[in-house]
């Protein structure tokens, strides 16, 4: 039996500061309320610091500081995303994003998701993504980001090493 729904996932659209990002909802594993973060010594501006989750020290970042979108602060009606990381490195199984409020499940299909060329990419390639965006998607016609929650990682790793 064929059935659309088959090719149906379950996401996730997490609001940021100037944007929405769509993950699956796979890689979500807790939604905290925001607390400060513990400072990191000399991390650029869009590492806020560490929070303490289950007896982890998980690098908290801000994704629309990353991707140069906007100057986004922690506060009142602040959220913060537990991400599942997907790089394999034991030292940072998680790390966590901040957002505005809950995010919101939705049904993600194969219709209702469409590449979006998005300002200074028209010619689709990944030129002119913003740093940590994969993709520019209209989901029912709304803007997204797919993030590249690798090179989101990666620049988290590298920002620790320094």
């Amino acid at each position: 039996m064929n059935s659309p729904a088959i090719q149906d996932i379950r996401g996730v659209l997490i609001q940021v500061e100037g944007a929405r990002l769509l993950l699956p909802n796979a890689t979500i594993a807790e939604v905290l309320s925001y607390a400060e973060p513990e400072a990191v010594a000399d991390a650029p501006d869009w590492l806020l610091g560490r929070i303490r989750w289950r007896g982890w020290q998980l690098p908290l970042a801000s994704f629309s500081r990353l991707a140069g979108i906007a100057d986004e602060v922690g506060g009142l009606g602040s959220k913060v995303v537990v991400l599942k990381a997907l790089g394999g490195d034991s030292r940072l199984p998680y790390v966590a994003l901040l957002t505005k409020g809950f995010p919101r499940l939705v049904t993600v299909s194969r219709d209702a998701l469409v590449p979006d060329a998005g300002e200074g990419d028209v010619d689709g390639g990944a030129a002119g993504l913003p740093t940590g965006v994969l993709m520019r998607v209209l989901l029912n016609d709304e803007p997204a980001l797919l993030p590249d929650v690798d090179a989101v990682e990666t620049a988290i790793r590298e920002a620790l090493a320094a």
